[in-house]
């Protein structure tokens, strides 16, 4: 499947610095390689600190 420039930009969480890449996903929560940060589930949390996806910042 074919996903933007934009839907591939990579996130970093603000509280441990773990960053979110939709080329991997994240597969400990089921999460399938080629999912964009906008595509996560609501429940979604960061897999090494478990805070929510409101304390993610896209990488520039």
């Amino acid at each position: 499947m074919f996903y933007d420039e934009a839907d591939m930009t990579k996130y970093r969480c603000r509280i441990c610095g773990h960053v979110y890449d939709p080329e991997k996903g994240d597969p400990s929560q089921g999460i399938h390689p080629g999912t964009p940060f906008n595509e996560l589930p609501p429940n979604w949390k960061c897999p090494r600190c478990k805070v929510g996806k409101e304390n993610f910042e896209p990488m520039i």
